[in-house]
């Protein structure tokens, strides 16, 4: 892994699995990460339940925006993360790339996400430890 690894998160609507996990990823390990989300068929806004459930442990995605995904993304990735997309992700050699099969939250409420919201939590600080843990100085 470089210095400082790059993790794409990709959903088919990128307004809910992988906001969250892109979330969870730059809450939890700060400035160690770069992190990107991305879909295959961007929703015009993020789920609204998904929004509610990331306030409710104090991390506010409000601002953000799903994305349409791009070669580019994919290229500038060391870590891709699918959630539900199938193959549309393009893969490239040298990538490393990771199929998380989650429930998907879209059309559900926040009580239908928070499990969700937790299980991907649980992922994120597994791969915390592995891309990028805590050095001490």
């Amino acid at each position: 892994m470089p210095e400082k690894p790059s993790v794409l998160f990709v959903c088919v609507h990128n307004a809910g699995r992988s906001q969250m996990a892109a979330a969870w990823l730059s809450h939890l390990a700060g400035d160690r990460v770069e992190v990107r989300s991305a879909g295959s068929a961007p929703a015009d806004s993020v789920n609204p339940a998904v929004v509610e459930a990331m306030r409710e442990v104090g991390i506010d995605i409000t601002s953000q925006t799903p994305k349409i995904l791009t070669v580019d993304a994919v290229q500038a990735s060391d870590v891709c993360i699918t959630m539900g997309c199938g193959d549309v992700c393009p893969v490239f050699p040298g990538k490393r790339y990771l199929d998380w099969k989650l429930e998907d939250p879209a059309g559900q409420g926040v009580e239908a996400v928070r499990p969700i919201r937790d299980r991907i939590k649980v992922l994120i600080k597994g791969l915390i430890a592995e891309i990028a843990p805590e050095t001490s100085a």
